[in-house]
Order: structure tokens, then sequence, then C-alpha cells
């Protein structure tokens, strides 16, 4: 049994104007380090796995307008808590039970006038967090105006990222919303100059063998959501704050709040390539549940008419075929979008709600969270944006039988807008309504908080590709990146799986196969699919009866075999049952190769058939080594027990 230890170390250091000795922290097997050192009055971590330096010699500090943490510092003390065993529960992420085994090692330090910062690292075997708290006087209020934090990296670096994008820009002035393509395998010298903005997490590296992602934890709303700023010639990263114009009207965009105040967790996730992708680094340093009541939270599947037929089709018959749909898929929600209150109005949703409770169907309504910080002019809009007007609509709706809101449009990274989402999330909580956030920021660990956040989009999805040729071309590339990065930790709403064709001006480029896929490498609480009744005719009965049993949630994950933005195979696992899905998203075939053998016995395998749109289904005894062809924007999806 691993025990719990204090060690507390009192170090009474002088004024660190030259290069003191280093403090090191260790993660719970000592393959990991943390190395801190001081120099000029200024604090330096770098992180060791094994021997190899991931994250070299780089700066922390705040400046607060209670005073700069960032000069003139000195070290109080030091103190080490190792073998602390944190254990939690998932709703929708790739493993339900998680157990983390961390060593917590904390720095304090005092600036030139005796105040108080303290660093918190916290060391898992694959991943180092650390945060900043500011202890001060007790209620005062503070604002951070800007965070110092460093990720100097070695100049090699690889980095795949997706760069953020400019506030009140696009469609309506929507963004900020997470949804550009990726920059695929860029040396981080080399990053350009022209994206000011900065980069989105998770960032995902690669140096040598050695694997990274960073993200962050445990936004509480009264920290802004932050970003990477990189400096072109410099191989580094620095902690960027939003746009000011990042804002619930009226409000702010910087952290502030009172003290003892702290920021979110700055998370690195290290090792192989298998060891972050199998991580959950980004929920094990996120607060605990936050919900008292989770009996109303149950993943699904949904069918969603807008994908196919937009919004001239948000009407009453519409609706209804889409729920005898989810019914004749065994699906468990439909989800009625924008303009409903208009085109259908409340009287007639509660109608189709009692319709869709006799057919084991929930309904989920789209609301516009509103305010001036968009244009857009969907609705219900302006429900919202108070306490006592959102409750008045929560508590509506759930009297109806609405099971949850997908809300829209939001104002981006603001430290006032994550407090509008925290609001929403808690008032959510208690009329029994799950929440799938669209036009929105990066969850950043809420699944594990608020358990009843089922997804949020965060992401360039399929409906991009149902506006474009050009998006449609690079489907697959996507595809094979977000695995890596932005659904590496979050629940994300990409919206995938057409299985036959999408409109006619639009052609699909993957194979039906590698778009079934996705719905299994996907993670989403809820997975809204792209597909409608008339296209799922023509897809064969197995392939219909796949998805009539696939699990909503699952127990663990195993990555296979894979490289960002080319291809990935991984497995997860429900119940007895492993489900393994591959994709290749290169312009020539791929070849994958692995024991089925720690799975199970049986296998089926539906691959692809002839032509596009086909599939070939085989079964048979699994084996030692499996050999599975991908063609092209290909894939495969395999069942194992």
């Amino acid at each position: 049994m691993i025990k719990k230890m204090l060690v507390l170390l009192a170090l009474l250091v002088p004024m660190l104007e030259h290069a003191a000795a280093q403090i090191v922290f260790n993660s719970p097997d000592g393959k990991i380090a943390v190395k801190l050192s001081a120099n000029k009055g200024k604090v330096f971590y770098e992180i060791f796995n094994g021997k190899n330096p991931v994250v070299l010699p780089s700066v922390l500090g705040l400046s607060t307008s209670k005073g700069d943490f960032y000069e003139n510092m000195k070290i109080v003390s030091t103190a080490v808590t190792k073998g602390e065993k944190i254990q939690y529960k998932l709703t929708s992420g790739k493993k339900s039970s998680v157990t983390s085994i961390q060593n917590t090692g904390t720095l304090k330090l005092v600036n030139a006038q005796q105040q108080p910062l303290i660093i918190t690292f916290r060391l898992s075997n694959d991943a180092v967090a650390f945060k900043y708290s500011l202890p001060g006087k007790s209620l005062e209020t503070i604002t951070i105006n800007e965070e110092k934090t460093e990720y100097r990296l070695p100049a090699n670096t690889l980095s795949w990222l997706q760069p953020m994008q400019e506030a009140k820009s696009g469609w309506e002035q929507s963004n900020p919303a997470y949804e550009e393509h990726y920059r695929q395998s860029v040396k981080i010298a080399d990053i350009p100059d022209s994206v000011k903005r900065g980069w989105v997490y998770p960032a995902l590296l690669k140096e040598g063998n050695n694997w990274l992602a960073i993200t962050e934890a445990g936004i509480d709303g009264t920290y802004c959501a932050t970003r990477l700023i990189s400096h072109p010639g410099d191989s580094k990263f620095t902690v960027g704050f939003p746009d000011p114009r990042e804002i619930y009207t009226g409000r702010g965009y910087l952290p502030t709040g009172k003290m003892p105040f702290s920021s979110p967790w700055r998370v690195i996730a290290l090792g192989s390539l298998k060891t972050v992708m199998e991580s959950t680094a980004g929920t094990d340093f996120s607060p605990k549940v936050a919900v008292s009541n989770t009996a109303f939270i149950k993943p699904g599947k949904a069918s969603w008419s807008w994908i196919m037929s937009k919004d001239d089709y948000i009407v009453y018959d519409e609706q209804k075929k889409y729920i005898d749909f989810a019914a004749a898929m065994h699906w468990e929600y439909c989800l009625i979008d924008a303009d409903w209150d208009r085109k259908i109005g409340y009287e007639k949703i509660k109608e189709l709600a009692d319709y869709a409770r006799s057919k084991n169907v929930g309904i989920l309504l789209w609301y516009n969270s509103a305010g001036d910080w968009n244009t857009v002019k969907y609705t219900p809009k302006n429900l919202l944006l108070t306490k006592e007007s959102r409750r008045k609509e929560f508590s509506r709706i759930h009297d109806m039988g609405i099971k949850g809101v997908k809300i829209d449009f939001f104002g981006g990274d603001g430290q006032s807008v994550m407090q509008y989402y925290v609001d929403i999330l808690q008032d959510a909580a208690k009329y029994e309504l799950m929440v799938n956030f669209h036009g929105a920021t990066l969850p950043r660990g809420w699944a594990r908080t608020y358990p009843h956040l089922m997804t949020t989009e965060a992401v360039r999805g399929f409906e991009n590709v149902s506006f474009q040729q050009a998006e449609a071309d690079r489907e697959a590339e996507i595809c094979a990146t977000v695995p890596f990065a932005r659904n590496l930790f979050d629940p994300m709403d990409y919206t995938p799986m057409n299985l036959y064709k999408i409109n006619n001006k639009i052609k699909r480029k993957t194979t039906s196969a590698f778009e079934l896929a996705l719905s299994v490498v996907f993670l989403s609480g809820i997975q809204h699919y792209a597909e409608s009744p008339e296209g799922m005719s023509h897809v064969p009965e197995n392939v219909q009866q796949f998805l009539r049993v696939l699990p909503a949630k699952w127990d663990d994950v195993k990555f296979i075999d894979g490289y960002p933005g080319k291809y990935l195979v991984l497995a997860r696992k429900s119940g007895n049952k492993w489900y393994i899905a591959g994709i290749n998203s290169d312009s020539a075939e791929k070849t994958v190769q692995f024991s089925t053998l720690p799975f199970g016995k049986k296998s089926t395998v539906i691959a692809n058939g002839d032509g596009q749109l086909g599939f070939h289904t085989e079964t048979g005894k699994t084996s030692g080594v499996q050999k599975i062809v991908m063609p092209q924007q290909g894939g495969f999806v395999m069942v194992i027990e």
C-alpha cells in the first residue's frame, strides 16, 4: 500500500541574487522530475523524463494588482507530500473509473515587499501540473494582470497546434470558437510570427521519443481561459490572456477574485505517444464533482436534423421524423436545433417531447447564449443571461420533459465569460438538464467537475464539411488529428459519421468505413450523428445493428498505433467487449498489424468494401498477428469479446 508521507523542509534562503541549489520534486515512479532553481531573483523550473530534458529552464511568476511576483523573489520553504491516491468517475471520458497516484511539491516564496506566493507542483507517472496561489489578506480583491509562465522547449521540438481565432471575427462576429485547422508537425522555432493571438489547448509536442500535451484545468469562473503565445525565433511558449473584447458585456476579462486566490492548473502530460494518448491528466487535476444529484445524467447517441436539412426544416414534421429515426436506431436522444421556439413553439415542443418519451427518446433543445457579444439572430435568445431568467426557462423546459440543452455562440475566453459558463452549469444541474456548449471554449476538465456537461464543440466539426467542398477535402486530416489534441482529455461534439452522402453539392472524400470508425474514435457524452433516415436506409443492416448496440460510455482505452494527422488505431472497452477502430487520412493505403489476443477470443471486423460507400464484414477468432489494410481515407471497426 502506498502510504502518505509528509516531509517539511524549512529552507531559509537568502535573497536570490545568484544561482541557488536545485530543488527536485519526483513522480511516484521516480521517472519524471521537476527541478527548480533561481537566478537573479527569478524562479525557474525544468522537467525531465528519465535523463531527457523535455521542458528546459522556464520562468515562473505573476504580475498582479497587489504587486509583482516575478522578480526579486525569495524562497522561504518547500514541502513534499508523497503517494496521494486520487480516484474519481467520468461520465464522458476515455475511462469510467480513474486512479491517479500523485506526489505534491510546494514552493513558498516572498517578493520584495514580503508578500507571499505559493507554487504547487503535482506529479503523477504521466503528467506534471502546477498552479499559483496568493494567500494575501483575506477577502481583498486581486487582479492578475499578466502570467509570466514559460514553456521553453528544445529547438527541434515538433508541434501540432490550432491557432486562436480573432475576437469578433467570423460569421456574425461569433469567434473565437476554436474552429481552425491544425498546423501540422511544425518546429516550434519555425512557427511564423503571423499568428499573434496564440494557440489553443491542448498543444501536442514531440521531441525525440518524448511526447507532451500542454493544457490547463480547474477554471472556476474567477480566472480567464488562457492560450499559448509563441515567440518566433525562440523555442518557447508563454501563457497569454484573452483579447479584452472577449467578455460578458460590461464585465471583465482579466482574472479577478478575493484572496486567497489561485490560478488554474498548468498541465503537461508526457511520455511515449501511447502514454499521452491513454492519459487522463486533463481531468486528474480538475476539482471534484460539484453536482450532488447525478441520476439524471445519461450518456447516449442522438439524431439531429439540422446537420443534413439545415434551418428550413426545424419544423414539427421533420423533428417527429428524426424522433422516429432515433427510436428505430435505439438512440437515446433527438436534438431540435435553432429557431424551434418560432417555427414549432413551446406547446408543440411539449407534444414532441411526450411523443419522444413514448418511443424511449429524450429531447434536447438549442439556445442562443445571447448577449451583444455577437450578432447572431437565431432564437431562443436573451433567456439565459441572468440567473432569474435562466432558472425560469430551465424550470419551464424541465417540466416539459426536456432532457438537455445545446447552448451556442459564446463570447470568448475572458473571466466573465468563464463565470457565465459555470453559472449555466450550476443552474442546469439544479433543473436536471444535461448541457452541450457550442461556438464555445475548450471545457478544460469540466467533465469531471460538472458531469452533466456531456460535450462541447470547440472543433472544426462536420458542419464545415457540409458547407464547403474544400472542407470535405480535408475532413480525414482533421479527424486524424483531433484525437491526439482537442479530444485528448475533453468530450468533443464534432457531430461525426455520415455513412451515405451529404448533399448534391458536397462530395465526401472519406469512405463510409472511415466514417463508421469515428463513432468509436471520437469521445462525446452525447454523440450527435451526421446522418439522415434516408441516408441510413442505404446502410447494410449489420452496420445499423452495430450502431444500435454501440456503447455510449467507455470503461477503458488502449492506444495501438498511430501518428497525429496521419492515422490512428485505438481500442475502447465497454463491459466485457473491446471496440477497436482505425482511420487513415493519407492519400496512400496504410497497413496496420497488431495482436488482438489481449482483447478476447472472437472478433467481428467491419471494413471497407466495394467503392467508397461499401462495407465488408468478417468474423473469426482473434490472432497474434491481425493485419488490416486501410485504403486512402479509409477505416475499420472491430468488436472483440
